[in-house]
């Protein structure tokens, strides 16, 4: 067996499958799509889903592909063991439909002996124990002796998640030899032990599970397979590790390069060694994929990874910042495979690099002042730091919880999460109340109140998109600054702008300004006092200063589906007081890139026929391709031409008025497109009420819509195979499914009754005398409160005189009910008091009349216990 690099294994895999006639299909981004299940993909089939699922139809019935993943389940054990990673990639083939169990296996076995040229007296393969079809065609066809074939129970060798798709697996293993093996006789796959390694699973995708439990064969059986690159490089280059691995191990080697550390010497420093190895695999590649770090969601999957990676590398001794270093050493080995690497490297380095830097900001501070804590802790003999400290870290040096928590452990301590919850939701409450008052860094008005009253911005972007102008201010957080280099957020006064300034309902522009020297990202653009114009930007290269000339580049693709949104809202206002009626006012809006937000007087809610017919009015008027037309003009001009004019908005002595053919007319600084046929298509998602007399319709166009409405027809696809009908018959097949679900459930009830009320003779068999009184106690199951209200009273009519006591469980839960005659009753017998009492034993509580009572409990394990009280407190009832 020849030595065979990763990325040797890889392109043999996807050129073996391409010869196969497989589309062979660059990998997924790491980010799904229209898939809310994952936050980032986990395996090779995740982003193929829907065409498994019938919902989209697969560009070929073959495809082959190799996955870049990421999984941080185990990511406290990664760097502790030689196998544990976040960041892999998955080799993968597929059929949707097309071959199946012969070709999966014959090729699977053809490309592991004659392409990797694996020892064939080495594999050994799986088979699910029913799945006599695999084990025929690993026996016959292929020829692996019937003593290298394992049958695997449903736990190892059967895929199923919940209902739907689901079938048998068949998985190839390598022998390591007895060396890695427990020395038992009986050693082989399916074994504990380290000798047989599972590099290659087959799945045979061939029924579909029902809501019943039965297995039902699909008419299509697809192929699912799932091989581990890294794992099986690490059988190709004969080592126990997948950090030994030759792309691994060179990204390893910088790490011991930087660090001026040893590998394989010190097992704490090794660990850190690994863990820096793994992490900038996956910051690089989520990098690559459009991820930025945040506080949430993938962002911060991202930003966890990232700052224990930087802090690994302060435990070996790196004084400085290194993860950039590490970064060209991954695009090196993987930009073969993954050109985006390549082409976004300048922008990679840039983001981990300012991720870095401002992580080591604080660490240094951060790590010192949790030293101090520790020691505080080890002197007061406690093992535990408050949560309050714990927030403090993070609140203030921005140290994340689970980094304290990871330094603690290695000191054998802990932090008491409750209560640093508990200070994380009080902040949250600070933060709510005092948002209203926050615009953000450098949003500051004592700062832009120091500079030159004849400092001025213009805006000149409403027919273009790009212009040249000269920095005249910055200011960073609330100080004036002449300078600001990469990493800084500063905000920038220019003297002209093509960048739209929040305003009207309508967000600020993105774009990029530029000039030889630097290049800043326009995070947002606001209206400022006197005049002036604020781009709040981020400093993304080199460095800018006051006083040059500077490029600017308004986001073309923001800007157009921000202007289809604006213009849709006038369109909106115009349709809505068609039919609705002339008290409509705008009562406002928000109108950005992905969606508009339209808020109106209305003091009812809109009916579907109403929302359908704004709908189609809004549509009409876009396809008559209406001309849309600004103007500026006196206010009083404006207003006798029939302008429409915002409520409570502010207006000087000029205005700008946009016309859209001749069906709507209103004052608007915004920017439209020049005509509706731009906006393409408008579809309404949400109609509500927000306060009293105030309504809000959500709406997309554009591209939104069209995806909103794919959206829409991918999940009603997804609803009919789920029902086993198509899309035309969903309604017809969901009325029916309701009847039947009614009937099976009157017809329940029906029989739970009568299996209740034909038990009386029974349950009355075991009556007990408790001074001279009946008592009937009994347990029941299934039994909801109605059912044994019933029961009760066919047992009192029979018994005549006693006292009745019912326990049952019901969806997980306890119901009681006492029931007592009036003859007993008049001993003293109380049916309220001792269903309050047995109640309080299950963790329950009620309570009720002398002759009836009924109570619910939480503890169904407590039925018993809390019943035989019941002779006590008649006991101590009964005069």
């Amino acid at each position: 067996m020849d030595k065979m690099s990763l990325n040797e294994v890889r392109s043999k895999f996807l050129s073996f499958f391409e010869g196969k006639d497989h589309l062979v299909r660059s990998s997924f981004p790491l980010v799904p799509q229209n898939d809310k299940s994952l936050l980032l993909i986990n395996s090779g089939m995740a982003p193929l889903k829907p065409y498994f699922m019938g919902v989209d139809t697969p560009p070929h019935k073959r495809m082959v592909t190799c996955q870049k993943c990421i999984r941080t389940g185990d990511i406290e054990n990664v760097g502790k063991t030689a196998r544990h990673g976040t960041f892999f990639e998955m080799l993968g083939n597929f059929s949707f439909g097309d071959y199946f169990k012969n070709e999966s296996i014959k090729w699977g076995w053809e490309f592991v002996t004659d392409w990797l040229k694996m020892p064939i007296e080495r594999l050994w393969v799986s088979v699910y124990e029913n799945d006599d079809e695999a084990y025929e065609i690993w026996n016959k066809t292929i020829g692996v002796p019937e003593e290298r074939i394992v049958r695997l129970g449903k736990a190892d060798n059967f895929w199923e998640i919940g209902l739907g798709p689901c079938g048998p697996c068949s998985e190839i293993y390598f022998d390591r030899g007895e060396k890695y093996g427990c020395e038992s006789p009986h050693c082989k796959p399916g074994c504990d032990c380290d000798r047989y390694v599972e590099f290659w699973n087959h799945v045979f995708t061939q029924y579909d599970k029902d809501e019943q439990g039965n297995y039902n064969p699909l008419p299509k059986p697809n192929i699912d397979t799932g091989m581990g690159l890294e794992r099986v490089a690490c059988i190709m280059q004969d080592v126990d590790s997948i950090f030994e691995v030759d792309t691994i191990r060179y990204i390893l080697d910088g790490v011991v390069e930087i660090s001026g550390q040893s590998y394989g010497v010190d097992p704490k420093k090794d660990v850190s060694i690994r863990i820096i190895t793994d992490h900038i695999r996956s910051v690089t590649f989520m990098v690559s994929d459009g991820i930025m770090p945040s506080n949430e969601g993938r962002g911060y999957v991202l930003r966890r990874l990232l700052r224990r990676a930087a802090r690994h590398g302060k435990l070996l001794g790196i004084k400085n910042n290194f993860l950039n270093i590490l970064v060209e050493r991954v695009i090196k080995v993987s930009g073969d495979g993954y050109p985006e690497l390549r082409e976004k490297s300048e922008y990679i380095n840039k983001v981990i690099g300012i991720e870095e830097e401002r992580f080591h900001e604080t660490i240094d501070q951060g790590s010192e002042i949790l030293k101090n804590y520790i020691e505080e802790l080890k002197l007061g003999g406690h093992t535990v730091l408050s949560g309050e400290q714990a927030f403090r870290l993070y609140d203030t040096y921005g140290f994340p919880l689970e980094l304290t928590k990871e330094i603690l452990e290695e000191e054998r301590m802990a932090v008491d999460e409750d209560s640093f919850k508990a200070e994380m939701e009080k902040q949250r409450e600070r933060a709510r109340s005092a948002r209203q008052d926050m615009e953000g860094e450098g949003w500051k008005e004592d700062a832009f109140s120091q500079l030159d009253q004849q400092i001025k911005s213009s805006f000149n972007g409403y027919d273009t998109l790009t212009l040249p102008a000269t920095v005249l201010a910055m200011v960073k957080g609330s100080e004036i600054v002449h300078e600001a280099n990469i990493g800084d957020q500063v905000t920038i006064i220019l003297d002209k702008t093509p960048f739209y300034p929040e305003g009207g309902g309508q967000i600020g522009d993105k774009g990029i300004l530029w000039n030889e020297a630097c290049k800043a990202r326009v995070i947002d653009v606001k209206k400022g006092h006197n005049d002036r114009i604020l781009h709040i930007c981020e400093i993304i290269d080199g460095k800018i200063g006051t006083g040059v000339m500077i490029h600017t580049e308004v986001d073309r693709e923001s800007r157009i589906s921000t202007a289809r949104n604006h213009t849709a809202t006038h369109l909106l206002h115009k349709a809505l007081k068609s039919i609705l009626g002339q008290h409509v006012e705008q009562a406002g809006s928000m109108v950005t890139l992905e969606r508009l937000r339209f808020d109106f007087s209305h003091f009812q809610p809109l009916s579907d026929e109403e929302v359908e017919r704004v709908e189609e009015i809004v549509n009409m008027k876009i396809l008559e391709s209406l001309q849309v037309d600004a103007s500026e003009m006196a206010i009083e001009d404006a207003k006798k031409k029939g302008a429409t004019a915002l409520f409570g908005e502010k207006y000087g002595d000029h205005v700008r008025v946009v016309s859209i053919g001749d069906y709507s007319m209103e004052l608007c600084g915004g920017t439209h497109v020049q005509s509706v046929s731009q906006i393409g298509l408008f579809k309404i998602i949400s109609e509500s009420g927000v306060a009293a007399g105030i309504r809000r319709i959500e709406a997309v166009t554009g591209l939104k819509a069209y995806q909103y409405i794919k959206e829409k027809e991918a999940k009603l696809k997804e609803v009919s195979i789920l029902l086993k009908t198509t899309p035309k018959e969903v309604v017809t097949r969901v009325e029916n499914l309701i009847n039947d679900l009614k009937s099976v459930q009157k017809e329940a009830e029906t029989l739970k009754n009568k299996m209740a009320t034909g038990s009386v003779d029974e349950i009355l068999s075991n009556v007990n005398q408790i001074k001279g009184i009946n008592v009937v106690v009994h347990k029941l199951a299934g039994l909801d409160m109605d059912s044994l209200r019933n029961l009760g009273d066919h047992l009192r009519d029979k018994l005549g005189s006693g006292l009745i006591v019912l326990g049952t469980d019901f969806n997980d839960k306890v119901n009681f009910l006492a029931m007592a005659t009036q003859d007993v009753v008049d001993r003293g017998v109380h049916a309220g008091n001792i269903i309050k009492e047995i109640a309080k034993i299950a963790g329950g509580g009620g309570g009720g009349r002398p002759n009836m009572a009924q109570a619910g409990a939480k503890d169904v394990s407590k039925i018993d216990e809390a019943l035989k009280e019941v002779a006590v407190l008649v006991e101590r009832q009964v005069k």
